[in-house]
């Protein structure tokens, strides 16, 4: 008994404190960089400036947090900056949605079906242009995304997949009415409750316009049958949304993240006031919203920009009249294509992870990783089970479904994510003040924005400031590239239209012509649905009321950040592979190996990034000698490579020797000049510096240019 009662008893522990050790002020812990510095300036090293014009601090204090808003909000409690539920994803686990991004019916409900089998848990229907812009035919297609055009195709692509037991998620285009039609018209046929249906099947005419400049119907009626679709989402299927707000076409094509997360407000309040417009209470309106961003390459900025995003759009839809309930932003993610590359592409699987994990720490809702090999073909299985592991191990390895707003708290977070709000705040407020997305996409002014980033970004990359691995740095001359899709798009295209062909061939004519009619007299929902169970294909559900519209923007280009790098190292490659010879670097390399390797492999990773053949040698004593060995390797570009403390001696005499033995060969000097002895060394017969402040891309360019690759 006694050894019972002993048991029982509780140890407590000391408290733990940290009052031996003093803390240190701003001032010591400068003092303490500054001597890590060795001279180099404090404000320029630990100061960085983002695209979104914010500069991020070397370290943050408790005192960055003064004044903040909302700082003793809890989970669940407007304006939800730590999320939109007080249990985070212990409540409402973030819903795995990863596409099924296959052309063909079979292979995409192939890959659907794996998908779901092996961890998804959302139905992500990818649809190709031609689908999305509701034509029967294939339009520009990958070979990535399904094309299909009648409600007995969709119940093929989801043979097996009760559609009821899965939240959808399917960016329609322009409109979704004919695509809701077709899938009305598949559950009819299957004898689902549409009462049960989840999840999205979104329109978004103003991604639509901004990636394509001109949309297939007028705006004006694509947002009336928006308020259709959605009044009757709101009677009968009150878990499901029809509207999607995306800033994917602004991140593709090089927008910030301010720039996105604003854009997107935008287009969200656009919607919405066109459809309270049309007769919908604020509360429907906003909780028909759904948005879409894509996730970057700065890790804590999209966390921030998620935080922010649902701060925002709680203002703003409050600012409509909507309750705490809609207020809720719900945010479909995917990893960005803009930072996927082609080169090393396997490197893409480390890209997405930290887009991931920062997606996920930021309170995203859904998530689609984009697998590693996307840029180049249609994914492999192989590909696709890497990106599901991806999100399968984040929920249940590293058990990110147990903490709620993980990065709340923290002083950085705090303090960047309300600069990002702020800042996408005043941008939104200023596209209001010019009328409105719409409006600012007819003047330009959101085109400009964009590429104003865009160009930001290549020259950072183009100056190496930016790093992409692989690509501007490290580049890997082994590298064996992906093997390529047979894809053809012409056949494809022949395919689809005899699918079709066949399917108007076996319908009822008289029946599918008839509620074709019938539509064409009153645009509505049910005689939609009604034409769709008829056989009616989606483009002929649309063209009852598509027609010309004079609305055209400047479209907005899709790109990958390293396009520039990528089509500067293809031209070497295709070059070589039609019999020419490749550009020979010879690197002159002084004084033994100490002395001149650490410009030597500077050198050469500055070269191979446009796959140049580079030789190096363990370095030579004299000049004579230097420049002898480069003349005898018939290299077409000689780089000096030493210290420089050695230049002033050795420079003058190696490229004088290298430009009187061949004055076509290109010199140049590894490293920036000492301003006093720039001239002599020009003057001696250098034609470029490299160094870590260089125009890589310019300098490369160059040199194919003066080869005749380019």
């Amino acid at each position: 008994m006694a050894n019972d009662e002993k048991s029982t008893d509780v140890q407590h522990l000391p408290d733990v404190t940290f009052d031996e050790f003093p803390k240190p002020t701003f001032d010591e812990w400068k003092e303490a960089v500054e001597k890590l510095l060795k001279g180099a300036p404090f404000e320029k090293k630990m100061f960085t400036k983002t695209y979104e014009g914010i500069v991020l601090n070397g370290m943050y204090w408790g005192y960055d947090i003064d004044g903040l808003e909302n700082l003793d909000s809890a989970p669940g409690e407007t304006p939800y900056l730590r999320g939109c539920f007080a249990g985070g994803y212990e409540q409402h686990p973030w819903g795995i949605a990863q596409a099924c991004e296959y052309a063909g019916i079979a292979d995409a409900h192939s890959a659907l079906c794996d998908e779901l089998k092996k961890g998804a848990d959302v139905i992500n229907i990818a649809l190709d242009e031609g689908t999305r812009r509701c034509f029967d035919e294939p339009l520009h297609q990958s070979g990535r995304a399904v094309s299909l055009a009648t409600a007995d195709e969709l119940d093929q692509l989801t043979d097996g997949i009760d559609l009821t037991a899965y939240p959808l998620h399917v960016n329609a285009g322009c409109d979704a009415l004919p695509f809701y039609a077709l899938l009305r018209a598949c559950m009819a046929h299957r004898g689902q409750e549409i009462e049960k249906l989840s999840g999205c099947i979104g329109a978004d005419p103003l991604s639509e316009l901004a990636q394509w400049g001109r949309l297939d119907e007028p705006l004006e009626t694509a947002l009336d049958h928006m308020a259709q679709l959605a009044r009757t989402a709101c009677q009968s299927s009150p878990k499901l949304r029809t509207v999607i707000a995306s800033g994917t076409p602004y991140a593709d094509g090089g927008a910030s993240a301010v720039q996105e997360l604003a854009l997107t407000i935008a287009s969200a309040a656009f919607y919405v006031r066109a459809l309270i417009d049309r007769g919908l209470s604020a509360d429907e309106a906003c909780g028909q919203i759904r948005f879409r961003v894509s996730l970057g390459a700065n890790f804590f900025m999209e966390i921030a920009k998620l935080r922010a995003l649902r701060v925002l759009w709680s203002t703003v839809s409050e600012a409509f009249g909507a309750g705490a309930e809609a207020q809720k932003a719900q945010v479909m993610a995917s990893t960005s294509s803009f930072t996927a590359t082609t080169y090393d592409p396997y490197v893409n699987i480390l890209r997405a992870t930290t887009q991931a994990f920062s997606g996920i720490v930021g309170g995203l809702d859904l998530l689609q990783i984009n697998p590693f090999d996307r840029t180049v073909r249609p994914s492999t299985e192989q590909a696709r089970r890497i990106a599901r592991n991806q999100q399968i191990m984040f929920r249940t390895e590293f058990n990110m479904t147990t903490p709620v707003d993980p990065a709340g708290g923290s002083w950085f977070v705090e303090k960047l994510t309300s600069q990002v709000a702020e800042k996408a705040w005043s941008l939104f407020q200023a596209v209001e003040a010019e009328g409105g997305i719409l409006e600012s996409l007819k003047h330009g002014t959101v085109q400009s924005s964009v590429n104003e980033t865009l160009r930001a970004r290549f020259k950072a990359l183009s100056t190496r400031k930016d790093r992409a691995v692989g690509i501007n740095m490290y580049a890997n001359m082994a590298e064996t590239p992906l093997e390529k899709s047979t894809f053809d798009p012409e056949a494809f295209k022949a395919s689809r239209r005899q699918a079709v062909a066949e399917h108007k061939k076996a319908r009822s004519t008289q029946a599918a012509e008839e509620s074709l009619r019938r539509l064409a007299d009153d645009v509505s929902v049910e005689n939609a649905v009604l034409a769709a169970e008829n056989g009616a294909t989606l483009g002929e559900i649309a063209g009852t009321w598509r027609r010309a519209d004079d609305l055209s923007v400047e479209p907005i280009a899709a790109h990958h950040w390293t396009e520039q790098f990528e089509a500067l190292r293809k031209r070497t490659e295709d070059w070589v592979a039609a019999g020419n010879e490749n550009v020979k670097v010879f690197l002159c390399n002084m004084g033994p190996i100490p002395q001149h390797k650490p410009r030597a492999d500077f050198s050469r990773g500055f070269m191979e990034v446009a796959h140049f053949q580079v030789i190096g040698n363990d370095g030579f004593a004299t000049p004579e000698e230097a420049a002898a060995a480069a003349l005898e390797s018939g290299a077409h570009v000689a780089i000096i490579c030493s210290t420089d403390a050695t230049y002033p001696e050795l420079v003058p005499p190696t490229a004088r020797a290298i430009k009187a033995g061949n004055p076509n060969v290109k010199v140049i000097l590894a490293g920036a000049p000492a301003p006093e002895m720039k001239d002599a060394y020009v003057e001696a017969g250098v034609d470029e510096f490299i160094h870590v402040k260089a125009d890589c891309l310019s300098i490369l360019t160059a040199i194919q240019k003066e080869r005749g690759i380019c």
